[in-house]
């Protein structure tokens, strides 16, 4: 795999930014799947207890009028937000590094607070996605984005709220609920073009229900978030998804269609998980798609 090269980029009238969150480690076999280890090792290289290492990396979309955040990370408060045995054991289990960069310090980069912060534009509800959206204050939890309105899709709201066996562990209440009770919650129903400026909504049901990739794009360049439709460069290849996919030949579908996105202008994909680059470009290959250039923001 070739070094990443450093790229600046400017859609419509936002700069973008990438917001490292914060490193955390996964079980390799369970992020992707079928493939044998012997394959996916070689780029995503496992520690004893056969975990991955993994970002948690946010983007940041900064104009003139609108500071856009998309997705928030693990977020911090592990005790306070999931209880004391709970809490110490989600550090635990996913490796979670909280001595690291974490979204204030990287939004600080920037020079912005969460206050500054108008919309923040969820994926989903998965702890490693929105676990950031709230925090501790005061011994209470609450929004972690004061003056934001935070964007969602309804039907993934109704899946958070009664998830099925398998994503019990990944829906936690103390990330969503101070969200509906602040009032601060817009629910969105279905795929939407140009839902804020250069903005749209694509909608993917394989990963989890009701999950949203976001694409800003201008007459001239795209740039795509993929959240967990493809999570790492890794990824990119059609077959290879994670054993976390509730629809894994759904998921499959809906990631070529989105490739196919692609082929359409000078585009790149945004990794939220890859600990190793920010975005890539991307490349037919006869029917399969690959990374073409690997680019750190």
């Amino acid at each position: 795999m070739n070094a990443p090269k450093n790229i600046n980029l400017k859609i419509g009238d936002y700069e973008i930014c990438a917001i490292p969150t914060g490193l955390f480690g996964l079980d390799g076999g369970a992020m992707f799947g079928t493939v044998p280890k012997v394959l996916w090792q070689k780029t995503n290289p496992a520690d004893e207890q056969n975990r991955i290492q993994m970002e948690a990396r946010a983007l940041l979309l900064k104009s003139k009028e609108r500071n856009i955040l998309i997705d928030t990370g693990n977020g911090a408060d592990f005790i306070a937000k999931y209880g004391e045995k709970m809490g110490s054991k989600f550090a635990e289990i996913y490796k979670v590094d909280e001595n690291a960069v974490s979204l204030t310090s990287s939004l600080k980069k920037h020079g912005l607070t969460t206050d500054d912060i108008t919309d923040v534009v969820l994926t989903h509800l998965h702890f490693d996605h929105a676990g950031g959206a709230t925090k501790e204050e005061h011994g209470k939890i609450v929004p972690t984005f004061a003056k934001a309105t935070y964007h969602l899709q309804q039907s993934n709201l109704e899946n958070a709220k009664s998830p099925n066996v398998r994503e019990k562990a990944s829906y936690l209440a103390a990330n969503f609920t101070p969200l509906i009770e602040s009032e601060k919650l817009k629910l969105i129903n279905g795929p939407q073009k140009n839902y804020l400026p250069h903005i749209s909504l694509f909608v993917s049901n394989g990963h989890t229900v009701g999950h949203q990739a976001i694409i800003i794009e201008d007459q001239n360049t795209q740039l795509i978030y993929c959240g967990d439709i493809i999570p790492t460069s890794t990824h990119v290849r059609s077959a290879w998804i994670m054993g976390y996919d509730i629809n894994p030949l759904l998921l499959i579908e809906e990631k070529l269609n989105l490739l196919k996105i692609t082929e359409n202008k000078n585009s790149y994909l945004y990794f939220e998980h890859d600990p190793y680059c920010d975005l890539a470009s991307i490349e037919k290959n006869n029917t399969e798609y690959q990374v073409k250039e690997r680019f750190l923001l």
